[in-house]
């Protein structure tokens, strides 16, 4: 109980350090433009990483504010800081200059397109907070964007041009997490019985979403086993081999989607993403499967 009444503790909550493992999106340019060893470009895409996550943490403390009243009659969000009366509207706004002042000062250095795309992304997030999230599909496809934004300024941040069908894979493969959060926030409701206090969710039908996610996952797959062999990648990469990657991407929208069906985890896919053992694991052998066949066209040096 400490820890939800210390003003230092609130303020880290109010920020959510925890969802900036979405930002790690902005790594993928790096990682396949063969950069990821050079160490100009990793510190330029570091940086980028971080102007994202206190881009995030600023959307998160507005949608805080705007929010406060229906967080409170929440079972789990009446316990955000701000919700919870642990830090004041005017202390959070306080909070939100610093990090936007700082943040300022993070992405100055980096090209002005990586600094379009972060404005436009901000801009985008606040559309969603002020209205967009009450719009049906059209809420999903916000956050897909985003995702699709991160992409893009993990390019821009370092001057590379972003393959078409790995743009194409992350806007599935968002749209995917995105319905399943849906389908995971409408269970939710239905099991306890309750009228949902998001008005999109009153929107939204099960076997609709459940065919959304079939759609979202076989385009996931497909997009992704395109990219793998599109002439443009094995003429950068050298190799043809990528393509067996694709079994790795295969299991993890399978268990995620066993996942959906099988508990309610998936109201929060960012906790999903980083607890599951299984897709944590698939997720490496994939990251590091990638880098061998990348860098080192499947043959490690020296073994």
């Amino acid at each position: 109980m400490a820890s939800r009444t210390n003003p230092f503790g609130a303020a880290i909550r109010l920020i959510r350090p925890k969802q900036w493992i979405k930002n790690a999106f902005v790594f993928a340019a790096l990682i396949f433009a063969k950069e990821l060893f050079q160490t100009t470009p990793f510190l330029t895409a570091l940086r980028a990483f971080g102007v994202f996550c206190l881009t995030a943490s600023s959307v998160y403390i507005i949608n805080d504010i705007l929010d406060v009243e229906a967080d409170r009659t929440h079972p789990k969000k009446r316990f955000r800081p701000i919700a919870a009366h642990i830090i004041t509207v005017p202390q959070a706004l306080i909070l939100l200059g610093i990090i936007v002042c700082f943040n300022v000062l993070l992405a100055w250095p980096l090209p002005d397109a990586f600094k379009a795309i972060v404005v436009t992304y901000f801009v985008i997030n606040l559309a969603y907070s002020f209205k967009l999230k009450e719009v049906i599909l059209l809420d999903v496809f916000i956050i897909a964007a985003g995702f699709m934004l991160r992409v893009l300024g993990g390019a821009y941040a370092i001057g590379v041009v972003v393959s078409s069908w790995l743009v194409l894979c992350t806007m599935f493969i968002s749209l995917f997490l995105g319905f399943a959060k849906r389908r995971g926030e409408l269970v939710a409701v239905q099991t306890a019985g309750a009228q949902s206090e998001r008005k999109v969710l009153q929107q939204y039908r099960l076997e609709v979403i459940d065919q959304m996610l079939t759609i979202t996952a076989a385009g996931t797959v497909i997009s992704y086993a395109l990219y793998t062999v599109a002439p443009r990648t094995l003429e950068i990469f050298g190799t043809d081999k990528l393509i067996y990657t694709t079994v790795f991407v295969i299991y993890g929208v399978f268990r995620y989607l066993h996942l959906v069906h099988a508990t309610d985890s998936t109201e929060n896919p960012t906790a999903v993403v980083a607890s599951d053992i299984p897709i944590i694991v698939v997720a490496g052998l994939w990251i590091a499967t990638c880098v061998v066949l990348i860098y080192f066209r499947g043959s490690i040096p020296g073994l």
